[in-house]
């Protein structure tokens, strides 16, 4: 379905029943990020997945103002008011893990449990926020001036993702298609507009949240590991998995033992 929150078009796809279930995807995806999961999750969980803004199906503004990750996340509550939702649990992957926590940071009443899956609050100095917006500025760029085919190309090779080169072929190409399939504006305007330079650092701000956080991460992911471990010192009720032999891109590198984590996790049971 389309719907339009604060001015934007938003395509958001729908499937089981249950408890809402809010799952953001990653930079260069889609809510067909999360189809493999309707079968496990919809069996409690009414499963809502929006392509954020520059992705899928939504809306690519040409203004990279308007994909501020703070007004991103007041679209997305905008769209859970037009659906008459209340309250939320929201999943957040990579880039939509970021959303997810400035969501729950924002609206903290409306999210009853939060997953963060390879994700982070931020960066935590100025110094490090401009390095950044400089490099995805230099980004933006070859989008912009070479096409989306290039930059999937650079963006495949990236140490982030060297594992899923150990992924069956079939599986690799569905997500080259994914991400080949978006706009290029869409792409660029999210790295210079949702990028990790141009958030917030919400490090000191993670005592704040009252909700139950689950942190997944893939053991082969080192740096988010690390950004994991400090973050779990800093959260209320918080538990932190990793999982063995995978890197960033957990669903898709194991996603039958991702899929069951995430369940355990929303019906109460014990997380291993």
């Amino acid at each position: 379905m389309n719907m339009v929150a604060n001015g934007i078009r938003y395509h958001v796809e729908r499937c089981g029943s249950g408890f809402p279930l809010v799952l953001f995807h990653g930079f260069t995806g889609d809510s067909s990020t999360w189809a493999p999961f309707c079968e496990k999750w919809g069996s409690c969980s009414k499963l809502l997945m929006p392509d954020i803004i520059g992705h899928g199906q939504t809306e690519s503004p040409d203004d990279p103002v308007r994909y501020n990750i703070e007004t991103v996340a007041h679209d997305m509550n905008a769209i859970l008011d037009q659906l008459g939702i209340t309250e939320i649990d929201l999943l957040g992957y990579s880039m939509g893990g970021r959303l997810a926590l400035t969501f729950a940071l924002l609206f903290p009443k409306r999210v009853r449990k939060l997953i963060l899956e390879s994700s982070t609050p931020g960066l935590v100095t100025d110094e490090e926020r401009n390095l950044r917006r400089m490099k995805d500025a230099g980004l933006a760029k070859l989008i912009k001036e070479k096409g989306i085919e290039p930059f999937v190309d650079y963006w495949e090779e990236i140490p982030l993702f060297a594992s899923m080169k150990r992924l069956p072929l079939a599986q690799r190409e569905a997500v080259r298609k994914q991400r080949l399939n978006h706009s290029p504006i869409g792409l660029a305007n999210s790295l210079l507009g949702m990028g990790t330079g141009s958030q917030p650092s919400w490090w000191e701000h993670l005592d704040r949240l009252e909700c139950e956080v689950l942190l997944i991460t893939g053991n082969e992911d080192h740096k988010f590991c690390t950004i994991a471990e400090k973050m779990i010192k800093r959260l209320q009720h918080g538990t932190w998995v990793t999982i063995e032999k995978t890197g960033h891109a957990i669903h898709v590198e194991d996603g039958e033992k991702f899929a069951t984590i995430v369940s355990d996790f929303l019906n109460h049971k014990e997380v291993v």
